[in-house]
């Protein structure tokens, strides 16, 4: 806005009117201070220019000071229109649909014959209505987000559950209005008032949150962005959703004990405006016609979160299953979950080995046949699961060799040989941590034999290690830029010479005398310009033989691929534009997938130096990937909170599992080909069901972040390993939950010692208000939890299965000073 002065000559202006010129330039003064400590920069250049380019007359100043408070009427009633009741509206309200409501509003405006429409209307909304649509005042967000935690928290135990996920969206828009409109330090009081009390599922967002303290730092950031410009999306029962309606517009229901008048007063509707704003433009809610006692605290957490862009095909966001994932799920199709085919001529040349071993007395523990206690014998779909044919799957080399006859042979072994984990054996009266015989022997029927491996002096960090599936070698990336291989066996690691000739080894004797004289148990391979995120050996071999190739995946945009018998950088896979944070092999070898920061997975083979298929969807980073048992699915779990499972020869996506409210940080598939667990920022660990894409239950009990899983062979028990220096075993089979209430505060731990126990955790499974205390931590822990297993200082980065049960694990030492 400018003026511009009149064309007649200014009087000369008297001692008097000096001084009030001195006075507005001090009031410009202000002015100008106070646009640069909001953060409003363009504005203040703006008037700075106008007030350099000349002083306005009297007249033209008036002006300007006018038009500084003039409002767009039409603005002014979008802004207003979810403060204003209508009877005409089945909620009593007008914030259920914004377009009805501006109809309504500019209708009533129009009906006012001889009288402005607008000071009308600001006149039949008092003094609370005008004021708020004119100002912002930010003690009103503390006031209303206060009085929506005592509502829910003065709700009945059954709205509970579906109630206290609609606390987390009005908290980040509360304290995203504050920092945009410059309250600053009013945001920071709101924060550190109000986080705590939110489900430590959200710590990792709020820790994010938390760095944003800036206008420029919201318009920049990415989450952020996402929830101004997504729907938040709230699953709701039709009774829960009316009561929720009654308190915004009334402020009646869910008083809780002691607060005197609840919500009514001044400061309580400016408060309950404060959130129907948010509940307008940024929540959408899924009312079901389902009873609130019905549904799980689980389920009604598995459809909250941004959803309307989880959903897309090609680009395009369908509407009607955007916020359905469920629907997108049933939209895919069935999919073929049983083992892959085996070549007959394979397995017929395996079976002939086996009783030929067996004839002759070379291998007595495969009495029982080729085909004893195998999951899948050779192929075998049990009833209710179809199995893909072999036309479907990648393409493998046309003839089997040694090593594959060697494999299938040892897969018998490894069943015959197999420690059978039986989790239900501890089901019952049967203490865990007991010391009496039928304790004793419940346990070494349920619980695996666990080696741990630590790794000392990692002083820059160790972000991920693997075993060899014959337990011969571990391989460990350092966030110095290199991989250490280990014999686990103490036997020298010993590459071949480079200056042979392939023509002078006829033998094995002579291949021995072409490797390297001089060898170590450990070996140090350099080749990566960034910290190693991922290490996976490959699958070839299986327990028969040990690995030929490693492969790796780095901070450098690229993974690598190794051999073993060289002990030498083989192929450096390119294309990715950004780290690469997983690499891993499908079960056949020959075929991996990698996931990066730059949003995509993609498939590769070992033959070819570009990448097969890309597979696009995710809206954040993918963080890890899995191949299904018959390498017919792709799973990966990514920053954006979901999974999903693609088709790995189509490149498209087939389910889409929303459930967490954190970042997906590691996935396991189980064996049978049947399930998918998933472990988040959250602290929580998802078991999904393949087929219908739904989540089977919520396991939880780590207190910080979760490295790996890792499924059984029998795909019964779940082992993880986190950050909180635990190893803990699942029950996959039992139905999970967390513990009932118990009516004595004192209980006895396995060891028969007294230990006072606050149970914090209210009947309907969900985490109480006000946070949670240490002793309130042990509650937390769902009921498949079978047994935690501590270190002394140790993260476990990664557990793995042996084919015989033996459950591996291993982790860098922390020392106090590390710490």
């Amino acid at each position: 806005m400018s003026a511009t002065p009149g064309d007649r000559t200014p009087e000369p202006s008297s001692p008097a009117n000096t001084g009030s010129q001195d006075g507005s330039a001090n009031a410009d003064k202000v002015f100008l201070d106070y646009l640069r400590s909001r953060g409003f920069r363009k504005t203040e250049q703006a008037m700075r220019e106008e007030m350099e380019s000349g002083t306005p007359n009297e007249n033209a100043r008036n002006t300007r000071s006018r038009n500084k408070t003039q409002v767009n009427p039409a603005e002014l009633v979008k802004k207003i229109a979810p403060h204003v009741a209508s009877s005409n509206i089945e909620t009593g309200n007008a914030m259920s649909d914004a377009e009805q409501s501006l109809n309504l509003l500019e209708s009533a405006v129009a009906s006012m014959p001889g009288t402005p429409g607008l000071a009308k209307l600001l006149a039949s909304l008092g003094a609370t209505g005008a004021e708020e649509a004119l100002s912002l005042d930010p003690t009103d967000k503390a006031e209303g987000f206060r009085d929506l935690e005592m509502w829910v928290d003065g709700s009945l135990d059954m709205y509970k559950p579906e109630f206290l996920p609609i606390l987390f969206p009005i908290f980040v828009h509360f304290y995203l209005d504050l920092i945009e409109f410059g309250f600053k330090d009013a945001a920071i009081a709101f924060f550190d008032t109000y986080s705590t009390s939110l489900s430590p599922s959200h710590a990792s967002t709020l820790h994010h949150l938390a760095t944003l303290l800036l206008p420029a730092h919201v318009q920049s950031d990415e989450l952020a962005q996402r929830y101004r410009n997504e729907k938040y999306a709230v699953r709701m029962s039709r009774s829960g959703f009316g009561l929720l309606i009654g308190w915004l517009t009334e402020g009646s229901g869910g008083e809780a004990p002691g607060a005197g008048h609840g919500f009514a007063g001044e400061r309580g509707r400016r408060g309950r405006a404060a959130v129907m704003r948010v509940v307008n433009n940024h929540v959408q809610f899924d009312v079901t016609a389902s009873n609130s006692a019905s549904i799980t605290a689980n389920a009604w957490e598995e459809s909250t979160g941004l959803l309307s862009a989880l959903t897309q095909v090609n680009g395009t966001s369908e509407t009607s299953r955007a916020m359905d994932p469920q629907a997108f799920n049933a939209s895919r199709g069935d999919l073929k979950l049983g083992p892959s085919p085996v070549n007959d001529a394979l397995r017929q040349e395996a079976d002939r080995r086996l009783r030929e071993q067996q004839m002759n007395g070379f291998d007595p523990e495969v009495s029982g046949g080729p085909q004893y206690d195998l999951p899948f014998p050779f192929g075998v779909t049990p009833a209710g699961i179809v199995a893909p044919s072999a036309n479907e799957l990648l393409p493998r080399p046309p003839q089997f060799r040694t090593v594959d006859i060697q494999r299938e042979m040892d897969r018998v072994r490894d069943a015959r040989k197999r420690i059978k984990l039986d989790p239900s054996s501890l089901s019952g009266d049967i203490d865990v941590h007991g010391f009496d015989k039928q304790s004793t022997a419940a346990r070494a029927k349920a619980l695996p034999s666990i080696c741990a491996y630590t790794l000392h002096d990692a002083a820059d960090g160790v972000p991920c290690s693997t075993f060899s599936a014959d337990s011969t070698l571990m391989a460990a990336g350092f966030s110095e830029s290199y991989i250490r291989l280990f014999s686990l066996k103490q036997e020298k690691l010993r590459g071949m010479r480079s200056d042979f000739q392939e023509s002078t080894i006829r033998d094995s004797a002579s291949l021995r005398r072409v490797r390297e004289k001089i060898g170590s148990t450990t070996r140090k391979l350099i080749g990566h310009s960034g910290p190693v995120y991922s290490v996976s050996f490959d699958p070839l071999s299986g327990s028969a033989a040990p690995p030929r190739y490693l492969l790796s995946s780095s901070a450098d945009s690229t993974a690598r691929l190794w051999s073993m018998d060289t002990l030498t950088n083989v192929v450096a896979y390119r294309g990715h534009q950004g780290p690469v944070w997983d690499a891993q092999w499908s079960p056949m070898g020959i075929y991996f997938a990698t996931g990066s920061r730059d949003r995509t997975a993609r498939l590769w083979s070992t033959e070819r130096v570009s990448a097969l298929r890309v597979y696009a969807g995710h809206l954040s980073d993918v963080e890890c990937v899995r191949f299904h048992p018959n390498s017919l699915y792709l799973a990966t779990g990514s920053n954006d909170w979901t999974c999903r499972l693609w088709d790995v020869q189509k490149g498209t996506c087939l389910r889409v599992f929303v459930g967490h409210q954190g970042a997906i940080s590691s996935l396991a598939m189980s064996p049978d080909g049947r399930y998918l667990a998933s472990a988040g920022e959250d602290l929580a660990i998802n078991l999904w069901d393949l087929g219908s894409g739904r989540r089977i239950k919520k396991m939880t009990g780590h207190t910080a972040s979760i490295y790996s899983l890792a499924f059984s062979a029998e795909s019964s028990l779940l082992v993880s390993g986190g950050s909180d220096w635990t190893v803990r075993c699942w029950d996959v089979k039992s139905s999970g939950g967390l513990p009932a209430k118990s009516n004595s505060n004192d209980e006895l731990d396995g060891f028969g010692l007294g230990t006072h126990r606050s149970n914090g955790i209210h009947d309907s499974g969900v985490l109480p208000l006000g946070g949670i205390s240490d002793a309130e931590e042990e509650n937390m822990e769902t009921t498949d939890l079978l047994s935690t297993f501590p270190t002394k200082r140790t993260p476990i980065i990664n557990v793995q299965f042996t084919p015989r049960n033996l459950c591996l694990v291993s982790g860098p030492f922390l020392s106090p000073d590390q710490l």
